[in-house]
């Protein structure tokens, strides 16, 4: 323990340190303390805290295995807080894990009921390019061919390009994904690449053969954004600008 010896006279915290007035009217400062781990985990008080603890745990051991079996689309998809947001979704869909008691609820038991779905559907991965906002045409899904279509598609007006932008890019995927068994699969639709000019064009984005396995299935749809230089396509500043969204959870 210190005694304060200034002119200063302060009580509260400050960077990790408590200041208090003692009786004998003297100003001291110590390190503040934690909490101590092994009362968090034995001391009754803190039961709410232990059940909350192992709920943070499913909920971020579930989104890394959301985000590890769609790396293949996420690469080039740039924000910062898709992490974070994820999480917070996946807390809602924990929530609806209505047969769990406290501090045992998980995403796999959420994520099988419709309130669970609804709460992940149309997650946007890129929060700075939501894919509405970019992609200004209608499209469509559907679920049983696993299809995305685009009809009468005009890349120049019916995208909200960012300057630089020459080609636009559109791809779509298919996944399934056991939140239980760890087990995934995510297989790719064609890919078309068109100049942004007035031309139109039909699209359409299918698949050869589905993804494989139980759990979760989930469609995406991205747009990239590329720049022609001598005759080549590079990505534009890094997928700072490309969309993608998960457009349904079944």
């Amino acid at each position: 323990m210190a005694v304060l010896k200034s002119l200063l006279k302060i009580e509260g915290t400050l960077d990790g340190m408590s200041f208090y007035k003692k009786a004998d009217g003297e100003y001291h400062v110590r390190a503040k303390k934690g909490i101590d781990k092994g009362r968090i985990q034995k001391d009754d008080a803190f039961q709410r805290t232990r059940e909350n603890n192992q709920e943070f745990a499913d909920v971020s051991k579930s989104g890394k295995l959301l985000r590890r079996s769609l790396i293949e689309m996420l690469a080039d998809v740039k924000d910062r807080s898709k992490s974070t947001r994820m999480s917070s979704v996946l807390f809602k869909v924990k929530s609806f894990d209505m047969g769990s008691i406290r501090g045992e609820r998980k995403v796999s038991i959420g994520i099988l009921t419709a309130e669970g779905k609804t709460a992940l559907s149309n997650f946007e991965f890129n929060k700075n390019a939501p894919l509405d906002a970019v992609l200004l045409a209608k499209y469509a899904l559907n679920t049983t061919t696993n299809e995305i279509t685009i009809t009468g598609f005009n890349p120049y007006k019916m995208l909200a390009a960012p300057e630089g932008a020459t080609h636009v890019r559109l791809v779509a995927a298919h996944a399934k994904l056991d939140f239980a068994t760890e087990e995934s699969d995510l297989v790719f639709s064609n890919e078309e690449t068109l100049p942004i000019n007035q031309t139109v064009t039909d699209v359409t984005l299918s698949f050869t053969t589905p993804a494989a396995g139980s759990g979760t299935e989930m469609h995406l749809l991205k747009v990239e954004f590329l720049q022609e230089f001598n005759a080549s396509l590079y990505p534009l500043k890094n997928g700072t600008f490309n969309a993608l969204k998960l457009m349904s959870v079944q």
